[in-house]
C-alpha cells in the first residue's frame, strides 16, 4: 500500500544558472554534486559559527537545483542565498507552481511532470516528491508526522533551534546530511571540530510519552529529582511520540515533562557514545 500526502508546510526554491552547483557547494553541509535525477541530497545552511539556520532536500533537474524547504523558512533562505550570490551566474526564485509531497510504503505511481527521489535520510522514510499537478492523496500530513516521529527524523525548526543547534546533535551525521570529504562550506570548521573532538553532550532523540504531550519547549527533568535543573527540552510531538533534546547522561533515567512521563527510544540508525552499564 502507498501512503501519499501533500505537505502544505513545505515550499520550493529553484537555484538555476551555470554556477548553481558550485554556488551551493560552498554554502551547505552536504555534497551538492551528489544530487541527480532520482537522487536527492539532504543538507543544511549554517551560520559562520556552525549553528543551524535551515535544512532542505536538494533535487537536480536538467536546468536547476530545487530546494524542498519548510515554508516558514523559505523567504529567509531565499534572502540569505541572494546575499551570497555576488557575481555567481545564479538565479534564485520561489517555485510556487510546485507542491511538495511525501510518500511511504510501496513505490508511488507518479506523472511524468513530477520530480521524485527516495528520502536520502532513511529508506523507511519513503520518497520526496515535487509536482506541478495535484496528486491523489491516500494519507494526511498528520500521518506523515507520525511516520517520521516513529523513525526519529527531525522536522526543521520544529526540532532544531535556529542559531543554536549543532547538526551533530540532531543526527545529521548518521542520516547522511553532512559530507566529511567535500571541503569547505560555511560553518564547516566547527562541525568538523565537534565530530573529531567528541564535543556532543546532548542529542535530539525519539521519546514515547505516557500522557498528554506538553507544549514544545517544555523542560524535561529526571523523575526522581523534579526540582533539579532540567536535563532536556521537548520539541515536536504527536500521539504519544515525540522528539526531545536530552543530555546524554540522562538517557537511562526516568524522565518527566510536567505530569507526562517520557522514555527515550533510541533508533537503530543512531550512534551514541557508550554509556555506563
Amino acid at each position: 500500500m502507498t501512503s501519499l500526502t501533500p505537505l502544505p508546510n513545505r515550499a520550493v526554491i529553484a537555484v538555476a544558472g551555470a554556477d548553481r552547483v558550485a554556488f551551493l557547494q560552498g554554502l551547505v553541509s552536504n555534497d551538492v554534486t551528489e544530487a541527480a535525477p532520482g537522487r536527492a541530497v539532504w543538507a543544511a545552511l549554517l551560520t559562520a559559527q556552525g549553528k543551524y539556520l535551515a535544512d532542505f532536500f536538494i533535487f537536480a533537474t536538467q536546468d536547476a537545483l530545487l530546494l524542498d524547504v519548510a515554508a516558514a523558512d523559505a523567504a529567509g533562505l531565499l534572502a540569505r542565498l541572494s546575499r551570497y550570490r555576488l557575481r555567481a551566474a545564479v538565479t534564485l526564485a520561489a517555485r510556487e507552481d510546485l507542491a511538495v509531497y511525501a510518500a511511504w510504503g510501496t513505490p508511488p505511481a507518479l506523472p511524468p511532470a513530477a520530480v521524485a527521489a527516495p528520502d536520502p535520510r532513511l529508506a523507511a522514510a519513503g520518497w520526496r516528491i515535487l509536482s506541478p499537478v495535484p496528486l491523489p492523496a491516500t494519507a494526511t500530513a498528520e500521518d506523515w508526522d507520525r511516520h517520521r516521529l516513529a523513525l526519529g527524523l527531525p522536522d526543521g525548526a520544529r526540532d532544531l533551534e535556529p542559531e543554536r543547534s549543532l547538526l551533530l546533535e540532531a543526527g545529521f551525521d548518521e542520516l547522511g546530511g553532512v559530507s566529511w570529504t567535500k571541503g569547505c562550506y560555511m560553518g564547516q570548521e566547527l562541525t568538523a571540530r565537534t565530530r573529531y573532538r567528541g564535543l556532543i553532550k546532548r542529542r535530539l532523540v525519539p521519546v514515547t510519552l505516557d500522557g498528554p504531550a506538553p507544549p514544545p519547549g517544555s523542560e524535561i527533568r529526571r523523575a526522581e529529582a523534579p526540582d533539579a535543573a532540567p536535563v532536556g527540552v521537548l520539541r515536536s510531538a504527536r500521539d504519544g511520540l515525540g522528539l526531545a533534546v536530552l543530555r546524554l547522561d540522562a538517557l537511562d533515567t526516568p524522565l518527566r515533562a510536567g505530569d507526562t512521563a517520557l522514555t527515550p527510544r533510541i533508533p537503530a540508525w543512531m550512534r551514541l557514545p557508550e554509556r555506563p552499564a
